[in-house]
């Protein structure tokens, strides 16, 4: 299997139409058991490198998953990490912002969850929520007590994209790599997925009224998504689009595409030095006395 994964990259600082890029494309496996196959194989090459990302401790990476509702970023954490060691790994869920993360600025709450090196740090929505949701809903800037004379609905959004950009560049100069993912998911399919969480009583819980009140605004968050990524996408903490349609297929690029990141680190188990060496001689002969 060969993935390409530039064609789903958006190219720095370059407006893209969310309208150009495919929600589903050309299928990399034949059948459900080539799919298991192809993904047990990327999983398995995950866990080696996260087991050498651990031991270098020289990098930290954070993936952060952004997409509409149903578009599969649970099943994509669960199912591609699912061979990461859990000491390795931290998954967070942004929701609505608690009374004292609203006392504070829109980057704190999620600073605080950033990864350690050596460790592997997955946002599920993250600071992105604030040029998104907040965009496409700006009654909640109201509830963020940030004094009036600093909230310009002309410039609010570029500034806190410049906001978002000075953190990025700032965390990938001091060693953390963040690769950055949107589940390009159709409105269509995303009508299927809401009807079979109705028909499964195990899925009833993933929906409610709030969730179809949203689908009303599907133009705007799409316009909200398109400005986000096009504004915020950079050589070092790139975008990547998804075709999210098929669940299995947008599996099968992530991984790759998180594979291809930790290859490029080019990581190595640390050396020991010669007082090491000495010390692991002199425990060799007490273990085989």
């Amino acid at each position: 299997m060969k993935i390409n994964a530039k064609r789903f990259r958006v190219s720095a600082r370059k407006k893209i139409s969310l309208k150009d890029r495919p929600t589903r494309v050309e299928p990399l496996y034949q059948s459900k058991d080539e799919y298991k196959e192809l993904l047990a194989k990327q999983i398995e090459q995950l866990s080696a490198q996260q087991q050498l990302h651990y031991a270098s401790n020289r990098y930290a990476v954070l993936l952060i998953f952004q997409a509409m509702d149903a578009a599969g970023k649970d099943g994509v954490i669960r199912h591609v990490m699912s061979g990461i060691n859990p000491q390795g790994c931290q998954v967070f869920s942004f929701k609505h912002p608690s009374a004292a993360e609203l006392d504070h600025d829109f980057l704190w709450r999620t600073t605080q969850c950033l990864p350690e090196r050596g460790r592997i740090g997955i946002f599920n929505r993250s600071y992105y929520e604030e040029v998104l949701i907040v965009r496409v809903h700006p009654g909640i800037l109201q509830a963020q007590c940030i004094p009036d004379g600093l909230v310009d609905g002309k410039t609010i959004w570029q500034e806190r994209y410049r906001s978002i950009l000075d953190m990025e560049n700032h965390l990938h100069r001091n060693g953390t790599r963040i690769i950055k993912f949107f589940l390009h998911l159709s409105q269509e399919e995303q009508r299927k997925r809401f009807l079979a969480r109705i028909d499964s009583p195990d899925k009833n819980w993933k929906l409610s009224l709030a969730d179809i009140e949203e689908r009303k605004f599907w133009k705007q968050y799409m316009q909200a998504y398109e400005e986000c990524l096009s504004a915020t996408s950079t050589r070092d903490s790139p975008w990547y689009v998804v075709p999210a349609d098929d669940k299995e297929n947008a599996r099968l690029i992530i991984a790759q595409i998180v594979l291809d990141t930790f290859k490029s680190l080019e990581l190595a188990y640390p050396a020991p030095s010669a007082e090491h060496r000495r010390e692991l001689q002199l425990i060799r002969k007490q273990l085989v006395k």
